[in-house]
């Protein structure tokens, strides 16, 4: 069963001053979005959700990937990455897990735009007009902190209670003006092992 997409919908802004002072380079954050019915939904307690995942995920992973790639000029324009999915208040919020969180979705993200890293996520049950944030992380450093940033937009009529919102995130730099370090400065100023952070 392919998706059944209702909408899709594409979030870009452009910072251009942070702090006051003008943006050294202006700085995209992209969101690509598709509203579809939620496959399991009206269905109760459905045990195997792999079906729907193996026909699903791949499909919304190929199509929200060349959207992101559209509005931020290619792939390698993208340094941050991350997904959310918000699941109608009909479904439950494992509906919403199981659509992003398989390589079958994410890896066609991941390949498109050279990344190593995995991706940040959020996944939460909601009404129509729920926020979606979506959390970003550096495609290539999980600890470079310049990359942590929130792609946060809505839905006025979306999630409907059996659908889901399927989203993927991007931005084209770092926060203008990042001034915290990164957390290898953290572990070499606490002692720790850059390599072996959790001392494992």
């Amino acid at each position: 069963m392919p998706a059944q997409i209702r909408k899709t919908c594409t979030f870009v802004e452009t910072l251009l001053i942070e702090g006051g002072r003008a943006a050294p380079v202006p700085l995209k954050l992209i969101a690509a979005a598709a509203v579809l019915r939620n496959p399991w939904a009206g269905r109760g307690f459905v045990e195997d959700l792999k079906p729907e995942i193996h026909q699903i995920a791949p499909e919304l992973g190929q199509l929200l990937t060349g959207m992101i790639l559209e509005a931020a000029g290619g792939g390698n324009r993208v340094e941050g990455y991350g997904k959310a999915a918000v699941v109608g208040l009909s479904g439950e919020l494992e509906h919403a897990n199981a659509l992003i969180h398989t390589l079958r979705f994410g890896n066609h993200y991941r390949q498109a735009v050279g990344a190593r890293t995995y991706l940040a996520f959020t996944n939460v049950r909601g009404p129509a007009n729920c926020p979606v944030m979506i959390p970003l992380m550096d495609k290539h450093d999980e600890g470079r902190r310049s990359h942590y940033q929130t792609v946060h937009f809505s839905i006025p009529d979306a999630p409907a209670a059996d659908e889901i919102v399927v989203a993927l995130g991007a931005s084209t730099g770092g926060r203008p003006h990042h001034r915290i370090g990164d957390r290898y400065q953290d572990l070499r100023d606490l002692g720790h092992d850059v390599s072996n952070p959790a001392a494992v």
